[in-house]
Order: C-alpha cells, then sequence, then structure tokens
C-alpha cells in the first residue's frame, strides 16, 4: 500500500508502511494543519527550499527521529551544521535510496534562511520527482511556471503532480493549469494555498478547470488520506 497524506500548505507525507516520507514540514505555525511536529516519526525528510514554510520543522523533528533529511546541497550542509543526517543532492541529480528513487528538478523560485535582518543563502530551491512502488509523484516545491515542466512531463509518466496554485509567491491558477497540461499527469493535486489571506485560492475551481481541459484532477483536505496503490 502507497499512501499519500496532505498535512496543509506544501506538507505532505507518502509511506509504504515501511518507510515514510514528509516533504516540506511546516507544521507547528501553520493554521491548517492536521498535525504537530511531535505527532509526526518519518523515517525521511524531504524539504525543497529553506524559507520558513517549507523548512519549517523539519530539524525539530530530525532531531527528535533520526529521519534522513534530503535537500538541495547548500541546505543539507546547513541542516548538518545543526545535528541531522542528511543526504546532499542537487538539481538534475538523482539517488536511489531504500524506499525507491528521488530525483531533483528545477523550480523557479529562491532559498534562504531569513532570521530578522540576517538573511542566510540556502542554494537552490527543487522540486522532488519520487519513484516509489512502481508509482512516481511530482512534488513541485515552490514555483513558477517554466518551460521545461513539459520536458519533465515526456521523460517521465506521472502518476501524481502536486502543484501550488496561491500566486503572488508561486504559481496562480491559470500558470498551475498550464504546468498540468505540460506534466500531463494522471492526477494533479493542488497545493499551497488558504494558509494565509494572500494566497487564498479555490481549489475546486482549479479542478473543474483542469477538468475542462481534458485532466483529471482532486482537492485534498488538510488530513485527508489517498492510497495510491490500494491493499490487496
Amino acid at each position: 500500500m502507497l499512501r499519500l497524506i496532505y498535512h496543509g500548505h506544501a506538507c505532505f507525507s507518502l509511506t509504504d508502511g515501511f518507510a515514510d516520507l514528509l516533504i516540506d514540514p511546516f507544521l507547528k505555525d501553520n493554521p491548517l494543519a492536521d498535525v504537530q511536529p511531535n505527532e509526526v516519526n518519518p523515517t525521511h525528510l524531504l524539504v525543497t527550499h529553506g524559507h520558513d514554510d517549507h523548512l519549517g520543522d523539519a530539524l525539530e523533528i530530525a532531531q527528535r527521529t533520526g529521519a534522513l533529511l534530503i535537500a538541495p546541497n547548500e541546505l543539507a550542509h546547513y541542516c548538518a551544521y545543526h545535528g541531522v543526517k542528511t543526504a546532499a543532492m542537487h538539481l538534475g541529480g538523482s539517488r536511489q535510496f531504500s524506499f525507491g528513487k528521488i530525483k531533483l528538478t528545477h523550480a523557479e523560485h529562491s532559498s534562504a534562511i531569513i532570521d530578522g535582518a540576517k538573511i542566510i543563502y540556502t542554494g537552490a530551491p527543487c522540486g522532488f520527482l519520487i519513484e516509489m512502488q512502481g508509482k512516481t509523484i511530482y512534488h513541485a516545491g515552490d514555483t513558477g511556471l517554466f518551460g521545461d515542466m513539459k520536458l519533465i512531463g515526456d521523460r517521465h509518466q506521472l502518476d501524481y503532480a502536486l502543484l501550488p496554485i496561491g500566486d503572488n509567491f508561486v504559481m496562480g491558477p491559470e500558470d498551475a493549469i498550464e504546468a498540468a497540461v505540460m506534466l500531463q499527469a494522471k492526477v494533479t493535486i493542488p497545493m499551497h494555498y488558504d494558509t494565509f489571506p494572500l494566497i487564498a485560492q479555490d481549489p475546486y475551481l482549479y479542478v473543474h478547470k483542469l477538468q475542462e481541459r481534458g485532466l483529471k484532477g482532486i482537492v485534498l483536505k488538510s488530513g485527508e488520506k489517498k492510497e495510491l496503490i490500494a491493499k490487496k
């Protein structure tokens, strides 16, 4: 069984019953989160970039659980300095793990840890292509629309694409529709919306517009689970 769980904003769990991947664990300060940092026990943490609504509670969770933190090179080194186990990767690179394969993709965004007036650069942001139990899931991270999404779709048969739709900091719904058209995933799931008033969107309208373009989309509420491979 492969199960996807949405925790609000851009945070998802992906588990096959053995490995438990937690992506962009922004929980404590996330008003839409269904769980708190002390309630999750991932084996792996995947972090797309250093902004506080994505790095979130990753250090606290990794320090408590011993989970391996997978991130772009500079961000991974920052996290390793804070005493957690890391696997540093970079854009275009792929790596085999015990649960499957991860490849880092381009994301049209930035990456830094902001502490008052202090800004710590944490390298390039990324998206994740995750191959697990025969399925391929694309978590786009924070990104604007970019033309090489078509190349991602052409080269990988995507089962699920997790795309931001909140606008202002990331793609808005219109650009996220075009992203979905280029990616041609079997199912598209919107994320990164409604957490704050500035990124309020209607995910059901987005899914409706996907259907008008011949694509399938679904909305997951925070805490909702989706079985990607059904139990036998």
